[in-house]
C-alpha cells in the first residue's frame, strides 16, 4: 500500500473523506453504535497507511473511545491490486488503533467474506490480530442475515453489495471458491466529489 500517485496529504485524507469509506452510524441490535466499512471504496494505490492512521486518529477513534461499537465490514468488490491495502499493512493499522478503542470493539461482522478471505482469517488472523479480536468475528455471507444482529434502516449498504447477493443466489459455487466473481463488474471507480453519485445506496426501513 503506497501513494504511487503522489498526491498531497491534504488530499489524501480528503479523499477518503469523500469516498466514506469510514462511517459511524446507527446501531446493532444491541445498542452498539457502528462502523461501516466498505473496503471496495478504499484508495489503496492514492493513500499511504501513514495517512490512513492519521485519518483514523483524527476522524474516526476519537468518536469510538467512550462508548461499545460494532464494526459492519463490507468486503465485496475488493481486489488484491486495488483497494487491499497489503498484510503488513493492515497488521501495523491495528496496532496502531489505541487500547480504549480496541476494547470498545465487540463485534465485527464482515459481509462476503469468500473463501480466500476466510483462509487468511483462519491461517495468519490468529497472528496478525490478538485472540480477542478473531474471536469477535461474525462471517456474514448473505445481506439478509445482517439484519438478524443490525437494524435494517440503521446502516446503509451500497447497491453492488446487494447486487452481489444476487449472483451468489444463482452462482452458489461462488460462495467456496469453486467459481470465480472476478467477471462480474460492479461499476467504475468511485467518483472523487461524491460516492454516492457511483453507487447508490439502499437503506432499507
Amino acid at each position: 500500500m503506497c501513494a504511487s500517485n503522489a498526491i498531497s496529504e491534504l488530499e489524501q485524507l480528503d479523499l477518503l473523506h469523500k469516498l466514506e469509506v469510514f462511517k459511524i452510524k446507527g446501531r446493532d441490535k444491541h445498542g452498539r453504535k457502528i462502523l461501516r466499512i466498505i473496503a471496495k471504496f478504499f484508495p489503496a494505490r492514492l493513500v499511504s497507511v501513514e495517512v490512513l492512521n492519521k485519518y483514523l486518529e483524527e476522524r474516526i477513534f476519537p468518536k469510538l473511545r467512550k462508548r461499545k461499537f460494532a464494526v459492519v465490514y463490507v468486503h465485496t468488490g475488493v481486489q488484491r491490486t486495488e483497494n487491499f491495502p497489503g498484510i503488513s499493512a493492515l497488521r501495523w493499522i491495528y496496532d496502531a488503533i489505541p487500547a480504549t478503542v480496541k476494547d470498545n470493539l465487540e463485534a465485527v461482522y464482515f459481509i462476503h467474506p469468500g473463501l480466500q478471505a476466510r483462509l487468511f482469517l483462519a491461517t495468519f488472523g490468529r497472528f496478525l490480530f490478538n485472540a480477542g479480536l478473531y474471536g469477535k468475528v461474525r462471517y456474514v455471507s448473505r445481506v439478509d442475515y445482517l439484519w438478524e444482529s443490525v437494524r435494517r434502516n440503521e446502516v446503509q449498504i451500497p447497491e453492488f453489495v446487494f447486487d452481489h447477493d444476487e449472483d451468489l443466489e444463482y452462482r452458489p459455487m461462488m460462495d467456496y471458491g469453486l467459481e470465480s466473481d472476478h467477471a462480474r463488474v460492479y461499476g467504475a471507480a468511485p467518483a472523487l466529489d461524491s460516492p454516492v453519485t457511483t453507487y447508490s445506496m439502499r437503506c432499507i426501513s
